[in-house]
Formats: structure tokens, sequence, C-alpha cells
């Protein structure tokens, strides 16, 4: 029986409606692959607050996590990820990469120039038709 894993994940947008894209790196489960950045939920810890803790942790940024954007469970070979991807606002800071090997601010319709992780590829594709909203 393979582990399910539940992550939350953060669809930060900046102010040139650009979606923040993080780069796994090659140490990394699915290395070299673009993520939204986030992390696993720990025992007890609602969507926000664990988004919020994950990106403080992992980005040395804060932010305002918001209402659940896309959720989506894919079967990876050795694992089973549930996958949650939550709107989220910077509040304090800017995002810098320490897990990540590279961090990359891109418009929605050249989202799909990068080689995303299997997960995150509902929600880069519900990105894209989305309709921005100026």
């Amino acid at each position: 029986m393979k582990k399910t894993v539940k992550v939350v994940a953060a669809i930060i947008e900046n102010s040139d409606e650009e979606i923040l894209c993080a780069l796994r790196a090659p140490d990394m489960a699915i290395p070299n692959m673009w993520e939204f950045p986030g992390g696993k939920v720990e025992e007890g810890e609602d969507l926000q607050t664990a988004l919020e803790r994950e990106i403080q942790e992992e980005l040395s940024c804060e932010i305002d996590a918001q209402e659940v954007f896309n959720d989506h469970t894919h079967e990876y070979e050795n694992f089973i990820i549930h996958l949650i991807a939550l709107k989220a606002k910077l509040t304090k800071g800017h995002p810098r990469a320490s897990e990540h090997s590279k961090l990359i601010w891109l418009s929605r319709k050249n989202l799909k120039s990068l080689m995303w992780a299997p997960a995150d590829i509902p929600a880069v594709d519900q990105l894209m038709d989305e309709k921005v909203t100026t």
C-alpha cells in the first residue's frame, strides 16, 4: 500500500499578475521539476496555517493563505500525493530559495513553458484557464 502525503502549495501572484514558480532541487523527490512552493500538512494543522508555516520555512517570507484553488490527488510510482493549492498573497518580505534550486515569477500564459511536476499540472491548467480580473 502506497503512502498518501497531504501537501499544500501556494499560488502566489505579484502585482504584475505573475505566479511564483519553484524548481525542485536535484536531491529532492521528483527532482528538477517545477512546482508551486509549499509542503506537508502537519497533524492538526489547517491548510492555511500549514501553508503559511511552510512558506516561512522554505522561502523566508510571509503570506496570507486564502481559499483553496485546486484540490488534486496524483499517484506517483512510490507514493500518492494529495495536493491542495491555495491562493496566497505575499504580505512581508521577498521569496528566497533555500530548498529549491531556483524561483521565478512567470505570467499565466507562459506557465506551460516549464516542466512541471505531474501533481502540479491540474493547478497550472486551471491557472491558464482562469481569466485575470483587473
